[in-house]
């Protein structure tokens, strides 16, 4: 049997059900009048005519209250940090620069798509702010020079020795 404590007072849990307006999960506890003879808060809680105290909660909440515990700890503070100042602001931008505000597509593959392309673009817009600012001094162009230079040099020389082989070039 499952227990709900307020303060001091124990309310046993009776029944789990479906909440017709929400369609959610919930606990229903009840608790008599006679099991709160001693409690000081009884007229406020039950009034003057009431039988029973009923009240329900969610179905999840012994998970709400793990999570809640978790997000509040000293590890928990720090990541809500670490991901509003690298994650959050990406979808800032992508919702209010970008156009992405709502996706018209159907079904989620489709949205997963658009998605993906979004982040495509931010990416590309980034690296491009990225590279201009280093080709300004000029060290970044002179070292891709150099590194073409080679690269294309050891094609050629690849390319050449296959030639040779399959006997294309007078040798």
């Amino acid at each position: 049997m499952v227990l709900f404590i307020i303060g001091k007072k124990i309310i046993p849990f009776t029944k789990a059900f479906n909440d017709y307006r929400t369609g959610t999960k919930k606990k229903e506890y009840r608790a008599r009048k006679h099991v709160c003879v001693a409690c000081p808060m009884r007229s406020s809680c039950l009034g003057k005519s009431a039988q029973e105290k009923k009240f329900s909660v969610t179905y999840y909440r012994e998970e709400y209250e793990r999570n809640n515990a978790r997000v509040h700890s000293p590890q928990g503070r720090y990541m809500k940090g670490k991901r509003q100042s690298t994650v959050e602001p990406v979808f800032g931008t992508l919702t209010q620069f970008m156009g992405l505000r709502k996706i018209n597509t159907i079904g989620l593959k489709q949205a997963n798509k658009v998605m993906h392309l979004s982040a495509i673009a931010y990416n590309l817009k980034k690296y491009l702010r990225f590279t201009q600012k280093r080709v300004k001094s000029g060290a970044g162009i002179q070292a891709l020079a150099v590194l073409l230079k080679r690269r294309l040099y050891h094609f050629e020389r690849w390319y050449l020795s296959t030639l040779k082989k399959l006997n294309y070039l007078p040798i």
